[in-house]
């Protein structure tokens, strides 16, 4: 008797279907908004971020579909390691292909990625994997098992991964005709493949990014406080602008484990002193003004609070300055009610007891000394970023590397390298003065 393999093959989809939609349920749910419209999702919570995932020199991968090839939530990690926490030395390539599925991927990933020898790699797809339409079982069959053997061959090469898990849409794209492919339908099977993600990480004992679930709920926030052409997930309800971009880069950063102190700087009005912490200098402390050289800078954002292409827009939606930017100020034994604080050219007031409990300069100076040397690293790692889709896209799967892959390879590091050396030359320390005078 012959084995009917189609049979089996649905039995298996709908026993690991009924797995997957079970588990969501056993398990605990993420906390939902109060809207009605979120009744519907069934997130299973995510594990908590307590450790540093990342280690002293690590070369980190950015891997993922035309989301990750826009390079920006790219960019913002990267300038976020280079300059926030360079004691760390971490060194980064995007590999983000448009179009692309985890399967793609898979089938690309030892010539375009692993030849780089990855020491950890974050992944996000699920966007195309997901098809545009209500879930599947087959579907989500599919993509865990793609995502799986993906992680399995880093894993394999020693590399430490950090799975995220698709975002959501905002509304239907414009390419997309199937007749069930409603907002509501493709975000509950977004939902669906983030769970799938969940379960990988469970079963192999990686990292979770769950840039799902704050996308969806900021779209409500932004509903809320923002026009209405505000569009978490982007102009076409796929690609997100730089406010998106920015709580995708806040998922990531989280998931590695930063802790976001990136310094102290403490003033005693009554004995007349001050000190920073580590990463900082204090070259001196005169007339209740300090003079500082940074050796770490906070991470500089400026754009609109109304626009979904700002970066500063989407550090309202999320806590990013708070968990991962946060530069402060402490100044204790004020007897003044209220003290004007100058920082480069901006002055901010606050009162003796703000003072005292803490302020982030990172947050509520949106332009501060840093903010030049910031968008000059900002740049370099733009431009290196933009040579490595051209060096893998356009080189290593044009003629040259398809006539010989490790001469391109070799070839196309050369060109790479000054890029990389322009981000190392930028970064350099900075000189500023923070003045704190009664009012």
């Amino acid at each position: 008797m012959k084995t009917n393999h189609i049979a089996v093959f649905r039995l298996f989809t709908t026993l690991a279907a009924a797995w997957f939609a079970g588990a969501a349920m056993a398990q605990e749910l993420e906390t939902k908004p109060a809207d009605p419209s979120f009744a519907q999702f069934n997130p299973v919570k995510a594990p908590p971020h307590t450790n540093l995932v990342l280690q002293l020199g690590d070369r980190l991968a950015i891997i993922g579909d035309s989301i990750t090839e826009q390079r920006m939530y790219s960019r913002l990690i990267e300038t976020y390691l280079t300059v926030c926490v360079p004691d760390l030395k971490i060194t980064t390539r995007q590999f983000g292909w448009s179009g692309e599925t985890a399967e793609g991927f898979l089938r690309r990933m030892t010539n375009d990625c692993l030849r780089f020898n990855p020491t950890i790699a974050t992944l996000c797809y699920g966007m195309n994997d997901h098809k545009y339409r209500a879930y599947e079982e087959a579907n989500g069959l599919w993509y865990s098992n793609n995502c799986s053997a993906i992680v399995t061959s880093l894993k394999r090469t020693g590399a430490r991964v950090v799975l995220g898990s698709p975002g959501c849409v905002g509304k239907i794209p414009p390419w997309v005709t199937a007749p069930n492919a409603s907002v509501d339908a493709m975000n509950l099977s977004l939902c669906q493949f983030r769970n799938i993600d969940l379960a990988i990480v469970t079963r192999e004992q990686i990292t979770f990014a769950d840039v799902f679930w704050p996308m969806l709920t900021s779209r409500l926030t932004a509903q809320t406080h923002f026009p209405p052409n505000y569009g978490i997930a982007g102009k076409d309800g796929v690609h997100p602008g730089w406010a998106g971009h920015l709580i995708m880069a806040y998922a990531f950063l989280s998931a590695l484990g930063l802790d976001g102190d990136l310094g102290t700087f403490t003033v005693d009005l009554a004995d007349n002193s001050a000190t920073v912490t580590t990463g900082h200098h204090l070259d001196s402390f005169s007339n209740h003004t300090l003079t500082i050289t940074s050796h770490r800078y906070p991470f500089c954002a400026t754009g609109k609070l109304d626009t979904d292409d700002s970066i500063r827009s989407g550090m309202t939606l999320v806590p990013f300055n708070a968990e991962l930017n946060r530069l402060q100020l402490v100044v204790k034994h004020g007897e003044a009610a209220n003290y004007r604080v100058t920082w480069g050219g901006e002055t901010r007031t606050y009162t003796a007891a703000q003072l005292a409990d803490g302020v982030n300069l990172a947050a509520d100076f949106a332009v501060n000394p840093f903010s030049e040397a910031f968008n000059k690293v900002d740049e370099a790692v733009a431009a290196k970023q933009k040579y490595e889709t051209r060096q893998i896209k356009d080189l290593f799967h044009g003629p040259e590397g398809q006539a010989d892959a490790d001469a391109t390879a070799a070839l196309t590091e050369k060109a790479r390298q000054p890029l990389a050396d322009a981000l190392t030359k930028v970064f350099v320390p900075v000189t500023h003065t923070l003045s704190i005078q009664a009012e």
